[in-house]
């Protein structure tokens, strides 16, 4: 799925949209946000997370992972970007982020590659100030069923 996100408020309601269909699932969840540095993946992973009752969203860049725990979700965030070698993920325990009610936010997937679970939904974020564009793969069966409640 192909979307063009005009300013801000689109993003915003994507982030929502998709928030509020995983807020309904009892299973974890792997979201992937690729793109290049500034098109909008952690802009995007900030307004997911807000939608759960968060205010302070903290970029991961610095420490690799930030999680989040309410009684509305248990979300992990993660920032590859700095990892010289996927098996530092190994060394933090990634896979015991992974349990059921979780929401995994990977930005930079590829660099984690054999190390991190496979994505459910993976959305490649591109353009520049002006505009996004969000291409969207609903790659598992959790995913397809997110699809359906986020799209109808």
């Amino acid at each position: 799925m192909d979307l063009k996100l005009q300013n801000l408020d689109e993003t915003k309601e994507l982030a929502e949209s998709i928030a509020r269909c995983c807020a309904q699932i009892e299973s974890p969840c792997v979201i992937y946000l690729i793109g290049d540095l500034g098109v909008g993946k952690t802009t995007f992973a900030q307004f997911f997370i807000r939608f759960f009752g968060f205010e302070k969203v903290k970029s991961p860049t610095y420490t690799l992972v930030e999680t989040y725990q309410n009684d509305k979700a248990d979300i992990h965030h993660f920032d590859c970007y700095r990892l010289s070698d996927p098996e530092e993920l190994e060394y933090i325990g990634i896979r015991d982020y992974l349990k059921s009610n979780t929401l995994q936010l990977i930005e930079w997937p590829e660099l984690g590659r054999g190390s991190i679970a496979k994505a459910d939904i993976s959305i490649k974020l591109s353009g520049n100030r002006d505009y996004r564009e969000a291409q969207i793969s609903f790659e598992s069966i959790l995913g397809k069923s997110i699809k359906k409640c986020a799209i109808g």
